[in-house]
């Protein structure tokens, strides 16, 4: 399916900036641990396919801005820079995962495919809490007012989320989570985002 991008011109040059340096430093990240791969203990510890995660979103903005139906979400996040929720505080706020995933649009909504780092908190009751950032592409609305739901303005959007869930075990988790999508007004046309509550099932291999 081709997507028409329809970006202005500091929408533009940002993006390819920010996906310039973040796939920069995944790259160097990446050289780092094949580096290690020479030394079977330090090359244990790393995981780099982490967890799996399922579920589904509805949205919760009101009026025009409102969309239609529920959204089945996939996710899958990587563990490059070695997140341990063992870690103290600080070391799991410095070890990011990487997150890439889908929130699938039914009933005329947008789907969107995103991508970004999470960062994870794990307290010892099996509560966590996460936050994400990165960038999503999707399939809405751009600036047709006769449409429902939001006008987007761009085709390529900042995406970012929070969260709270609790571990039931070393590989099951439930999480809920609120995602919003917009571009911050940094490209020409309306910004009138998505926003989206859900739960999210994971698995962690």
């Amino acid at each position: 399916m081709a997507v028409n991008v329809n970006l202005g011109g500091r929408m533009g040059r940002f993006t390819i900036s920010a996906i310039v340096a973040i796939s920069s430093v995944i790259a160097v990240n990446q050289s780092v641990i094949a580096a290690d791969l020479n030394q079977p203990a330090a090359a244990t510890n790393t995981k780099i396919f982490d967890e799996l995660r399922f579920g589904s979103s509805v949205s919760i903005q009101n009026g025009h801005d409102h969309e239609k139906g529920a959204f089945p979400d996939l996710e899958v996040l990587f563990n490059p820079f070695g997140y341990n929720p063992t870690d103290d505080w600080k070391g799991q706020l410095a070890r990011p995962r990487v997150h890439v995933g889908t929130s699938i649009g039914t009933d005329g909504s947008a789907t969107q495919f995103y991508g970004g780092l999470s960062w994870t908190l794990t307290h010892s009751n099996g509560i966590f809490t996460e936050a994400g950032f990165g960038g999503t592409v999707h399939t809405g609305n751009l600036d047709d007012w006769t449409k429902d739901g939001p006008m987007l303005g761009c085709r390529l959007l900042f995406h970012e989320y929070a969260g709270i869930g609790y571990n039931f075990d070393t590989h099951w988790s439930l999480m809920a989570q609120v995602a919003h999508s917009s571009h911050a007004n940094l490209c020409d046309g309306p910004n009138g985002g998505m926003t989206r509550a859900g739960l999210l099932v994971g698995y962690k291999f």
